[in-house]
């Protein structure tokens, strides 16, 4: 008998359920988007109960568009926007406040605070994460201090923290799960990736009680189960992992040297690094690849604020296009070399830069400039940020030979075509490009018995298509200091 598992797919602007069968196939897919709250300049929110409903309602239409019945499934993995903080009362399950997401930078002057009082190199040392608002730690204190009683009730015990992962465990579960895998973990400045354990001296400085936080667990592990109320049948949680660390599984990145890069409302590029937390003197982030039997496996990331989101912001912002799709036919006709660069620090710079201060600008204007630049400006910012990125693994030591890509832009042949240009690496374009959602399936998968290991796994990774770098050197290095030059300029740093 076919068993199938669902994955939940729980990111920035929408929540996803996509049903796999056994051999890694897309069988059906339902997806929602929800509300953002941006309340101040640099603010921004979600509501976790949307989350929950929206998370709820996806996985029952995907199901219902599969045509299949929840007693089907193998399990459930979940994937997550990462950082994302949610606080609720353990009594209740509702949350004290609006979620505050990963891009926020309401905590930007304590961070400074932190950064000057010299305690970034401990964080780092222990974390492999820089002191910056994009991480969990001190939006949970400002949660903390700026929630009437919140802080007490903290300490006493009757509140619990949990990035997105956790918190819809904790509903899926009825409150009898509030765990999160390592991966999630790593992410929130809080936990120590050495010896895989919250670490008391990091809840000392950022002034987080320990008995708010989840137990940690591996990223394909028993997670207990869905309760029958939700989809109709108890289903196993078996596969949990942030989105970054699901995309790398996914794109079966699982040996040393092997990177992917997302494309999503960010973009995030991950290189393994097997059993060894390479410490990065680029400012890219140490973190972990994933967790499996007890072994920590690691990577070098880089973290872009914003990619498909610059789009979002020429769709729904300028109003300058009325579909995402309509980005190539304006690209095409401008071409490569185009004088006009946008720098989309709507929320600051994530790396190599983290300056929480940016502010995203457009350059290079002149009377001759219409949509055709800014939208393709706003195409080739995603690669431009790439190559910073790339570079900076480079500066490490690191060889880049070729770049596994995924996510929603990279459906996008002139987008690919020039990542690899201004890259000047191969870059390999999966079969399934969703290879977020088919990570934490795959990991569901690993703790149900679907697949055996990950060499089975890698078995089933196929290239759809390459693109290979062909831009004359001129050419590219021109463009990317035109880029360079823009940057500089929004920078505070």
């Amino acid at each position: 008998m076919t068993r199938y598992l669902l994955a939940i797919d729980q990111g920035t602007t929408s929540s996803r359920a996509i049903v796999f069968d056994q051999t890694g196939n897309s069988v059906a897919t339902d997806q929602q988007e929800f509300h953002q709250y941006f309340p101040k300049d640099g603010w921004v929110e979600h509501d976790a109960r949307e989350i929950w409903d929206s998370t709820l309602a996806v996985c029952r239409g995907a199901l219902d568009k599969a045509g299949i019945d929840a007693s089907e499934l193998a399990g459930i993995g979940i994937t997550n926007q990462r950082e994302t903080t949610v606080i609720w009362d353990r009594a209740t399950g509702e949350p004290i406040y609006h979620a505050i997401v990963w891009q926020d930078r309401r905590t930007a002057s304590w961070c400074t605070k932190l950064k000057s009082d010299g305690h970034e190199d401990t964080v780092v040392e222990r974390t492999g994460l820089l002191i910056d608002p994009y991480f969990s730690a001190t939006k949970i204190a400002w949660i903390l201090d700026n929630v009437e009683g919140a802080r007490a009730r903290a300490e006493s015990g009757a509140l619990a923290f949990g990035t997105v992962d956790s918190w819809l465990l904790w509903n899926l579960t009825n409150g009898k799960s509030h765990c999160t895998d390592a991966t999630n973990a790593s992410r929130t400045a809080l936990f120590n990736i050495h010896k895989q354990d919250w670490d008391d001296d990091l809840l000392a400085l950022f002034r987080v009680p320990r008995a708010l936080l989840p137990e940690v667990l591996d990223s394909a592990a028993d997670y207990g189960t869905a309760e029958v109320q939700w989809l109709g049948a108890p289903v196993m949680i078996a596969g949990i992992a942030g989105d970054q660390h699901a995309a790398l599984v996914g794109q079966a990145c699982f040996y040393p040297g092997m990177a992917k890069s997302t494309y999503g409302t960010g973009c995030f590029l991950m290189l393994n690094t097997g059993d060894k937390a390479v410490r990065s003197e680029n400012r890219l982030l140490t973190t972990m690849a994933y967790r499996l039997n007890g072994k920590p496996c690691y990577a070098v990331e880089g973290s872009i604020f914003v990619a498909g989101a610059a789009m979002q912001w020429l769709r729904d912002g300028l109003k300058l296009i009325a579909h995402a799709n309509e980005s190539s036919a304006h690209a095409e006709a401008v071409g490569v070399d185009n004088p006009v660069y946008l720098v989309p620090a709507f929320t600051g710079l994530g790396a190599p830069h983290w300056d929480p201060h940016a502010r995203g600008a457009i350059m290079g204007l002149t009377r001759d400039t219409g949509i055709g630049e800014i939208v393709t400006a706003g195409l080739q910012s995603v690669c431009y940020q790439t190559k910073d990125l790339v570079r900076a693994i480079q500066n490490d030591g690191a060889r880049l030979e070729s770049l596994r890509v995924d996510g929603g832009m990279v459906v996008n042949d002139w987008v690919m075509k020039f990542l690899a240009d201004i890259l000047n690496v191969t870059v390999d374009r999966p079969r399934v490009t969703e290879t977020t959602a088919l990570g934490a399936a795959y990991l569901a998968g690993l703790q149900t018995g679907i697949f055996d290991n990950l060499e089975q796994i890698s078995a089933l990774w196929e290239c759809e298509r390459q693109f290979h770098p062909e831009m004359r050197p001129a050419l590219r290095e021109s463009l990317y200091a035109g880029w360079l030059d823009a940057v500089e300029r929004v920078c505070n740093n």
